[in-house]
C-alpha cells in the first residue's frame, strides 16, 4: 500500500507540471577535445520565418546561459539578417564569421513539430467528508461535480530538436544534441529550459569550461 501511495504522490507531481518539459533524447561529442575558451560565439536558429518568435526566444536564452558561464555570446538575428548568407560558398560564410570575429557557433534546429489531440475522462476525486457532511445540498451538491465532472479533449505539442557546436578555426563539428519538448506552458519557458539544458550538457561533455574554470583562464 505504502508503495502505490509513493508512486501516485509522484505521478500528481510529474503530472501537475512541476518539472521540466525538455529533454535529451541522445548527444555526441568529438574524440580528443578539451574545453576551450572562446572569444566570440554566436547562437543560430535554424527555425521556419513564421516562427521567427520562437526562434528569437530560443537563441536570447542560450546567448544568456553561456553569457552566464562567462563566454561572449550573441544571437545571430541581432547580428545578422535573414539574407546576410545568401548565396555565399562554405568558406565565404565562414570566411565572414571569423573576420567580425566568431570563433565558434552553436546552432538550434526544429527538426520537427507535432500536435496531438487525445481525450482526458472525467475523474473522481476524495476529499475528507467531515468539511460538508452536515449539508445535504452541499454535500449533494460537492459530490455531483466530482462524480459527474465531463471528459475533454486537450492537444499538446512537442517539440523536436538538434543542436550542434563548431568549432570555426577548426571547422569542426565538436558537440551535437537531439531533445524533445513537450508542451511548455510559453515560449520563454521552452527557451529557458532548452538554454540550460544544452549549456550544462556542453560543458558536462568538456566542450566548454565551466563558470568557475573560465574565471580562472588568463585573458
Amino acid at each position: 500500500m505504502k508503495k502505490i501511495l509513493v508512486f501516485a504522490v509522484v505521478f500528481l507531481f510529474i503530472s501537475s507540471g512541476c518539472g521540466t518539459t525538455s529533454y535529451i533524447t541522445s548527444s555526441w561529442k568529438a574524440e580528443n577535445v578539451q574545453p576551450k575558451k572562446y572569444n566570440k560565439i554566436v547562437v543560430l536558429g535554424l527555425i521556419r520565418e513564421s516562427d521567427r518568435s520562437l526562434r528569437e526566444k530560443m537563441e536570447e536564452h542560450l546567448v544568456g546561459d553561456l553569457k552566464d558561464l562567462g563566454y561572449n555570446a550573441v544571437c545571430s538575428c541581432d547580428e545578422y539578417n535573414p539574407k546576410a548568407f545568401e548565396n555565399m560558398s562554405e568558406e565565404q560564410a565562414i570566411s565572414k564569421l571569423l573576420n567580425s570575429g566568431v570563433e565558434a557557433v552553436l546552432t538550434i534546429v526544429l527538426l520537427d513539430k507535432t500536435r496531438e489531440r487525445y481525450y482526458l475522462p472525467g475523474r473522481v476525486q476524495y476529499s475528507p467528508y467531515s468539511i460538508y457532511y452536515d449539508r445535504f445540498w452541499r454535500y449533494s451538491r460537492t459530490m455531483y461535480d466530482r462524480i459527474y465532472s465531463d471528459g475533454y479533449y486537450t492537444i499538446d505539442t512537442k517539440y523536436f530538436w538538434e543542436s550542434n557546436f563548431y568549432d570555426l578555426g577548426a571547422n569542426q563539428l565538436l558537440y551535437s544534441a537531439q531533445s524533445q519538448s513537450f508542451d511548455p506552458s510559453s515560449k520563454e519557458t521552452l527557451g529557458h529550459e532548452y538554454g540550460q539544458m544544452i549549456v550544462k550538457n556542453i560543458v558536462q561533455k568538456n566542450i566548454l569550461f565551466s563558470q568557475k574554470e573560465l574565471m580562472l583562464k588568463p585573458m
